[in-house]
């Protein structure tokens, strides 16, 4: 299946097939191994009021990114999805690193892997994505996105680091990975 392809889903069949992809921007990220489904109608989505300025990439093309700062400090990354004009994205949570190791380092101002792209923040700091990046197409440079080349087994769990709708399962991790924000937890 190709990118495209997976992104015709809803924002859970693309939130769990996106699990097991290598995101690479300017030769620099590794392997989605934990993400987060937002969708209409749900309260912990930025595109829960409707469409505004500030989250406009949410309600545009598939395969898109929506970034935008959280908590005034950190920059988040959603991968929009094809929900026919109704804002839905995947949050990118955590990357296990594969690919520019030394230039991630550089960038976190970290040395420990574990730290480099585990949680959200981490994740587009150590990628370089800022406000910028808002809007860019996933299938250009310089952005790279390449499918799992053996399965993946996804689990589900609940969402975390939100205060409104927690209960939902929406929270995608690849099985038995070590390289998660938070441990898996029950949901």
């Amino acid at each position: 299946m190709t990118f495209a392809e997976l992104l015709r889903g809803s924002v859970h069949e693309v939130a769990a097939g996106i699990i097991g992809w290598t995101l690479l921007v300017d030769g620099v990220g590794g392997r989605i191994v934990e993400v987060e489904a937002y969708a209409e109608g749900d309260p912990a989505s930025h595109a829960f009021r409707g469409a505004t300025a500030r989250n406009a990439s949410m309600f545009g093309p598939p395969g898109h990114l929506y970034v935008y700062r959280s908590y005034g400090i950190h920059w988040c990354a959603n991968v929009v999805c094809e929900q026919q004009g109704r804002g839905a994205g995947v949050l990118l949570r955590a990357l296990e690193p594969t690919h520019g190791l030394e230039r991630m380092r550089e960038r976190r101002g970290v040395a420990d892997e574990r730290l480099l792209c585990a949680g959200p923040g981490r994740l587009t700091q150590a990628l370089g994505l800022t406000r910028r990046d808002d809007g860019a197409d996933l299938s250009r440079p310089p952005f790279e996105l390449r499918a799992p080349i053996s399965p993946v087994v996804v689990e589900r769990t609940t969402r975390i680091g939100i205060s409104r709708a927690v209960e939902q399962p929406w929270r995608y991790v690849e099985a038995r990975s070590s390289w998660l924000s938070r441990r898996r937890r029950a949901g």
